[in-house]
């Protein structure tokens, strides 16, 4: 059982330490990497998000049964050690990468030290130091920034990560320092690409070669500045090739668009055994912050999905925003753990009940730079057609969005469809977005809306590199103030794709 009440230690609590420093930690049967401030004193080895912080997140217990190891390195973490012990979540292998062999060699030291100590063997002057594999003296690794001290009042639970068998690491690399584009949708990103990714070559007929096709299609993806084109690579290179996907498994693309063809979303998931360390790489290359990463873990803890996804948002006002996507089924109730806490996610909660609506079957959040956070749940509407569409008209009302223009209400219940979903975006101040999702529309709506709203010529030519109508039309309303400039705020029209598998 974890011991929640020894986490509420500060570090200032533990001085004067045995000893401290930052290295990089593997979390549990989630497997990501994080960076923390460690600090050794007497039998605990704590970890802390920042070195001023008033919470622990965890701690390894050391006695005189613990063992410390030197760990063969890897590309990613190039000096290693690990302890067996017990930690705030019970016994097992901790590995931990510190910045070099010299601390490594540190580490080892003071932690023998304490083992013998416990095991009431250590002599006079302390134990001689263990024994550490032979690494190369002149190269260091790369590591991300310390994390911003974080004072967090209180005790704060212990680091939870949730069971994916089979995870690969997470390595986050270092949040490079030049500046990038206004992102849209969300507070900006901060960070930019290191470099301009290198132009990759797509199989002809393959489902890559068709993202190449879609995204030649829109024309803001070729500004003269190429910032909007370089987000969308540095994306679709975090995308893992299907030959790493477990035979069976598969990874799977979707990409929406703005009637007026001034925004594009492109989203892809799959098997999180293999997705997940190259998309925590891109969060990370982009400036994603420490506390989203974290969150990130936090509701995998509480969703434990199998497979995981990473969308991206831009605008022809070059707007550009990222975020992470579970798609799963869960109750409300679960999904709503990856929003903030506030009156919306409540309220929204509260809906779901009075309603009858029991399946979430999508939860997200951005990856935003700064407060505040969206998350997005995609619920599937109970009843018929008729019911469902009642029932998506109340939320907007209910969530205080303005109505859906009549003129759009009656062409929609004028031609039914298979199914309604809601898609329902929150912060803690409030509701940001609603979408009704009417899946398989009738190609006649998409016509008549289309007509309306956006651009015929460039839906056109955009239908042609995909290949095929439109599998979801979405009614969005984005409250004002929350399209950063360069999202348009109001009513707008979604047309949404799948694409093929690819599957290996």
């Amino acid at each position: 059982m974890t011991d929640k009440t020894a986490l509420g230690i500060s570090v200032v609590s533990l001085n004067p330490a045995d000893h401290e420093g930052w290295a990089i930690k593997e979390g549990g049967s989630w497997n990501s990497w994080k960076k923390r401030w460690f600090v050794l004193k007497d039998k605990r080895l704590w970890y802390f998000a920042g070195k001023a912080d008033a919470a622990a997140k965890g701690f390894i217990e050391i006695d005189g049964a613990s063992v410390v190891a030197s760990e063969t390195g890897n590309k990613k973490h190039k000096f290693m050690f690990s302890i067996t012990s017990r930690g705030a979540k019970g016994a097992r292998k901790f590995r931990i990468s510190p910045d070099t062999q010299q601390d490594v060699t540190d580490w080892m030291t003071y932690l023998k030290k304490a083992i013998d100590k416990q095991a009431g063997i250590a002599a006079a002057g302390g134990a001689a130091a263990p024994a550490v594999d032979a690494a190369p003296a002149t190269t260091t690794p790369a590591t991300p920034a310390a994390p911003a001290d974080s004072a967090a009042p209180g005790a704060a639970p212990a680091e939870t990560t949730p069971a994916a068998p089979g995870a690969t690491p997470v390595t986050p690399t270092p949040a490079p320092t030049a500046t990038t584009p206004a992102t849209a949708g969300t507070t900006p990103v901060a960070g930019a690409a290191p470099a301009t990714p290198k132009a990759t070559v797509f199989a002809p007929g393959s489902v890559r070669a068709k993202l190449s096709d879609i995204q030649a299609a829109v024309d803001f993806m070729h500004t003269p500045d190429g910032k909007v084109m370089e987000f969308w690579k540095l994306w679709t290179e975090s995308i893992p090739p299907k030959e790493e996907v477990p035979a069976g498994q598969s990874i799977e693309f979707q990409v929406a668009a703005s009637v007026d063809l001034e925004k594009l979303s492109w989203r892809t998931s799959g098997p999180q055994s293999v997705v997940i360390q190259k998309m925590v790489d891109f969060f990370w290359n982009v400036g994603a912050p420490d506390s989203e990463i974290d969150k990130l873990n936090d509701v995998g803890a509480v969703v434990n999905p199998l497979r995981i996804g990473s969308w991206i948002d831009m605008s022809a006002k070059t707007g550009m925003d990222g975020g992470w996507f579970f798609p799963v089924d869960v109750p409300p109730k679960s999904g709503i753990e990856a929003a903030d806490v506030g009156e919306a996610s409540q309220k929204l909660l509260a809906w779901c009940e009075g309603h009858q609506v029991i399946q979430c079957y999508n939860v997200g959040r951005d990856m935003g730079a700064a407060p505040p956070r969206q998350t997005e749940m995609k619920m599937r509407l109970p009843g018929d057609f008729t019911a469902a569409f009642t029932l998506a008209l109340d939320a907007f009302s209910s969530f205080g969005m303005p109505a859906l223009p009549d003129a759009v209400v009656t062409a929609v219940r004028a031609s039914p469809c298979e199914s309604i979903s809601l898609s329902v975006i929150t912060t803690n101040e409030g509701f940001v977005r609603i979408g009704v999702l009417l899946n398989k529309p009738a190609i006649t709506l998409v016509h008549l809306l289309v007509d309306a709203h956006g651009n015929k010529e460039k839906v056109a030519k955009l239908e042609a590199a995909v290949g095929e109508p439109p599998a979801v039309l979405e009614l969005v309303h984005l409250k004002a103030g929350y399209g950063y400039g360069v999202y348009k705020e109001g009513f707008d029209v979604m047309l949404h794709w799948h694409l093929p598998q690819e599957t290996n």
